[in-house]
C-alpha cells in the first residue's frame, strides 16, 4: 500500500468517524428532546387528572389513556391503559408509596407507548358496572401516550441523517484524494530531485530550500547532506591529489637511484654505501607516508571498541621511543605525569602522541630539552625551537601542510593532521600555540574518566 493510499484512507476514516459521530449525536439529541416533550405532556396530564384529589375527565390529548392501580392490585380503569403484568409489582410499589414516580417506554400490540406512573393518593373505589362503593384505597395513576408521532419524526430524521452521512463520506473520499494529491506534490518533486542527484551523482546540485514547513525543513536538511557529501568528496579528491604529489618525490628518487644501481660496478665502496643509505631513507619515508595515509583513510570512524586506558603510561612509552630517536641530535625529554584514565583506542592515541613528540624532536635544536606533561587527560608537549608563525598557526593541523621553513626537513605534513583526527575521533580536541619564552606548545586533550571497577586510582595494580 502506497503512502498516498494510506494518507487517503486515514483522512477518509477520520472524516467518516466525525460524520457518524455527529449524525449519532444529532439523532439521540432529537430523540431525547421529543421524548422529553412527551414526558412533559404526561406530567401535565397527571396533574390535571388528579386535580381536586379525585379523577376528572381527561384532557383532550389524542391517544392519551390512563388507569388507576390500587396497592392491592385492584384496578379502576376508565380507559384501557392497564400496564403490562411485568410492571404491576413496580406500579403497586408506587401506589403503596414505596417507590418514586417513573417513566417507561412500553410496547402494546406492536406499538410503542410512553408511560408515566405516579402516586395518586387515596381514591374511592367503585365497581365498574354498577358504580357500587367498594372502599377507599391508595392507588397509582398510570398514563400512556403513543409514540407514533415521535417514531415517525425519528424515522424521517434517521433517513435524512443517513443520506447526509453517505453524501459526507463520499465527499470525504473525494476531498481526501484531492488533498493527498496536493499535499504530496511537493514530496514528489523532492523525490524526483533526489533521484536525479542519485542518477547523476552531481553532489554540487542543491534543491529549492522551500518554505518554513516540514517539507522545506526536509529540503534544507537534504541540502546540508549534499554539502557535507560534496566536502567529503572534495577532501577525498584533494587527499588523492596530495598523496600522489607526495608519493611522486620518493618514487622518483628511488627510480633515479635504481638507475644508478645498473652501474653499480662503476661506483666506489663509499658511493655504494651512500646509495644504499639513500634508498633506505627513501623507503622509510615512503613507508611512513603510506602508514600516514592509511591512518588518515580511517577517518574519524572508530574501527574497534574503546576501553579505559592509562594515558600517562601511553605517554611514557611514547617518550621512551622518542628518547631513542633523539640521541642522534642530543635532544632529551623531560616528563611529568600523574595517573589519568581516558576512554579511547590505545594504538591510535599512541600514534598521535608519537607524532607530537616527533614534531617536537624535528624542530628542537641540538642539545635541547622537550618538556612533556600528562595530567587530567591533557598531553602537553613543549619544544624550544623557532616556534609557529602567526601565518602558519591556522594551518598546522591541515593535511599535507608544511611551513616554508619546513620544506627542507623530512616529513609529509601528515603527522599533526593525524593528531587532530585522532583527537576528534576519540572525543577530544587539540591546541597549538607559541610557548612562553620561545618555541611551540601542543596540547592533546581527552575527557578523563574514572578508573575501571577494581582498579586503584593510581593504577599500580594495572597490568597494561
Amino acid at each position: 500500500m502506497t503512502f498516498h493510499t494510506r494518507l487517503v484512507l486515514v483522512a477518509a476514516v477520520a472524516v467518516i468517524v466525525a460524520v457518524l459521530a455527529a449524525a449519532s449525536a444529532s439523532y439521540f439529541a432529537a430523540r431525547n428532546s421529543l421524548v422529553g416533550s412527551v414526558d412533559g405532556t404526561l406530567q401535565e396530564s397527571a396533574t390535571t387528572t388528579l386535580a381536586n384529589g379525585h379523577p376528572v375527565q381527561r384532557t383532550a390529548i389524542a391517544g392519551l389513556d390512563y388507569a388507576f392501580v390500587a396497592r392491592t392490585g385492584e384496578l379502576e380503569s376508565p380507559k384501557s391503559a392497564i400496564p403490562p403484568a411485568s410492571q404491576l409489582t413496580q406500579v403497586e410499589a408506587v401506589a403503596a408509596g414505596r417507590a418514586n414516580p417513573f417513566f417507561a417506554t412500553i410496547t402494546l400490540d406492536g406499538l410503542s407507548y410512553r408511560e408515566y406512573v405516579t402516586d395518586a393518593g387515596t381514591l374511592t373505589l367503585t365497581t365498574r358496572h354498577t358504580g357500587a362503593f367498594i372502599g377507599r384505597v391508595r392507588a397509582a395513576l398510570v398514563l400512556v401516550l403513543p409514540l407514533t408521532s415521535v417514531d415517525s419524526q425519528l424515522s424521517k430524521l434517521g433517513f435524512t441523517l443517513a443520506a447526509v452521512s453517505i453524501a459526507g463520506i463520499l465527499l470525504a473520499l473525494v476531498l481526501a484524494a484531492a488533498v493527498a494529491r496536493t499535499a504530496l506534490m511537493p514530496l514528489h518533486e523532492l523525490t524526483e530531485g533526489v533521484e536525479e542527484v542519485a542518477a547523476t551523482t552531481d553532489v554540487s546540485r542543491r534543491l529549492d530550500p522551500g518554505g518554513p514547513d516540514e517539507l522545506g525543513r526536509l529540503r534544507r536538511a537534504f541540502n546540508h547532506l549534499l554539502s557535507a557529501l560534496e566536502r567529503s568528496h572534495e577532501a577525498q579528491r584533494q587527499l588523492v591529489l596530495d598523496a600522489g604529489h607526495e608519493l611522486r618525490t620518493p618514487l622518483t628518487s628511488i627510480r633515479t637511484n635504481l638507475e644508478v644501481v645498473r652501474r653499480l660496478e662503476e661506483l666506489s665502496p663509499e658511493e655504494r654505501e651512500v646509495l644504499v643509505d639513500d634508498l633506505l631513507t627513501q623507503m622509510n619515508e615512503l613507508t611512513t607516508l603510506v602508514g600516514d595515509l592509511s591512518e588518515l583513510a580511517r577517518g574519524e570512524q572508530r574501527q574497534t571498541e574503546t576501553r579505559e586506558i592509562r594515558l600517562d603510561r601511553v605517554v611514557e612509552d611514547a617518550v621512551a621511543i622518542a628518547t631513542t630517536h633523539g640521541r642522534s641530535s642530543d635532544v632529551s625529554f623531560a616528563l611529568s605525569t600523574s595517573p589519568t584514565w581516558v576512554s579511547a583506542q590505545s594504538d591510535r592515541v599512541a600514534r598521535a602522541v608519537g607524532n607530537l613528540l616527533d614534531n617536537a624532536l624535528k624542530w628542537s635544536p641540538h642539545g635541547a630539552v622537550v618538556e612533556v606533561a600528562c595530567h587530567d587527560g591533557v598531553v602537553a608537549v613543549r619544544d624550544h625551537g623557532p616556534g609557529i608563525t602567526p601565518d602558519d598557526l591556522p594551518h598546522v593541523f591541515d593535511r599535507f601542510y608544511r611551513a616554508p621553513s619546513a620544506r627542507g626537513l623530512p616529513g609529509s605534513g601528515l603527522g599533526l593532521a593525524i593528531v587532530a583526527q585522532v583527537a576528534h575521533a576519540e572525543g577530544g580536541w587539540v591546541w597549538a600555540g607559541p610557548a612562553p619564552g620561545g618555541g611551540a606548545e601542543f596540547r592533546l586533550c581527552f575527557p578523563p574518566v574514572t578508573p575501571p571497577s577494581g582498579v586503584e586510582a593510581d593504577g599500580d595494580n594495572d597490568d597494561e
